[in-house]
């Protein structure tokens, strides 16, 4: 897929990204060798072929859902200057 300069320009406007116009020819050119790479690799056929979330045959090994430490809220909230029902106050910053 050939992309032309005003694909370009409106995939630029559409990121919000200025480019200057030097460049324009050379992101027509780098994105569609990309876009005819894409078409290439949609042309092979994977029928049969389970996608895979890794290419690895790799099993996470998880750990159990254990409490490992005590509950230290009230120490480390002894220090802060504002606390209400067990949560940080804080300045409004945004309106």
């Amino acid at each position: 897929m050939a992309l032309k300069t005003t694909d370009i320009e409106y995939i630029a406007h559409l990121a919000r990204l200025a480019i200057d116009a030097e460049a324009v020819p050379h992101y027509v050119r780098d994105l569609s060798r990309i876009l005819e790479f894409v078409e290439q690799m949609n042309k092979v056929d994977t029928t049969g072929i389970e996608p895979m979330a890794h290419p690895l045959e790799a099993i996470q090994r998880l750990r159990p859902d254990e409490v490992t430490e005590i509950d230290q809220r009230e120490i480390f909230q002894a220090t802060a200057p504002q606390i209400e029902a067990g949560v940080y106050l804080v300045p409004k910053v945004i309106d």
